[in-house]
């Protein structure tokens, strides 16, 4: 009884294996290989380019980007450190100059500070100086950085074809819903 089930079993599997054998075809073209992600020529050198505009003049890489809207920002940010710059520099010396009046004994326009408050002043103000020249130069290198990787990030291919969406199914057992992945490639 045993062997005839095994028998019946092997005859089974090799029937369905030969079932599932192809017929020989004649392949009389030859398949030839197509990019379907790059649409587009992909310039190696347009990141440095933009970055080196950008260098250049702050809000010429984006420009070069077509991010026109980034350039108001870009200047406003720029004119906003020199700002701050010349103003808390003016201060500085407004206070400086007042000391050394006042250490020479002529009359200063800051007669009701005190010697102490006006060293204080000047370390203040200095302090926001030497900050703000900080700050300008950080929003420099980051307006170059900026363009550079909008210009990277141009290049990268983002259409249809390619997607990734949450995709949410109901489990049969509980019917509480599971969050999920997935991955779609049309070609």
């Amino acid at each position: 009884m045993v062997k005839s089930i095994y028998i019946v079993l092997v005859v089974f599997l090799l029937g369905n294996t030969t079932l599932l054998a192809q017929n020989d075809l004649k392949v009389t073209e030859v398949l030839i290989a197509k990019d379907t992600i790059k649409k587009s020529k992909i310039n190696p050198l347009a990141p440095s380019k933009a970055a080196f505009y950008s260098a250049i003049l702050p809000g010429l890489g984006q420009a070069y980007n077509k991010k026109y809207w980034k350039i108001p920002i870009v200047y406003a940010a720029m004119g906003t450190g020199i700002y701050s710059y010349s103003w808390n520099n003016k201060k500085y010396h407004e206070y400086r100059d007042a000391y050394k009046k006042r250490l020479l004994g002529q009359p200063d326009n800051l007669e009701y500070l005190d010697n102490n408050r006006l060293i204080a002043g000047q370390r203040f103000y200095q302090k926001n100086r030497d900050l703000s020249l900080l700050v300008t130069a950080g929003l420099y290198i980051l307006n170059i950085v900026d363009a550079n990787i909008d210009a990277h990030l141009m290049q990268f291919n983002v259409n249809d074809d390619l997607s990734v969406r949450p995709d949410f199914q109901q489990n049969d057992l509980n019917y509480k819903y599971n969050l999920g992945i997935t991955f779609v490639y049309n070609f």
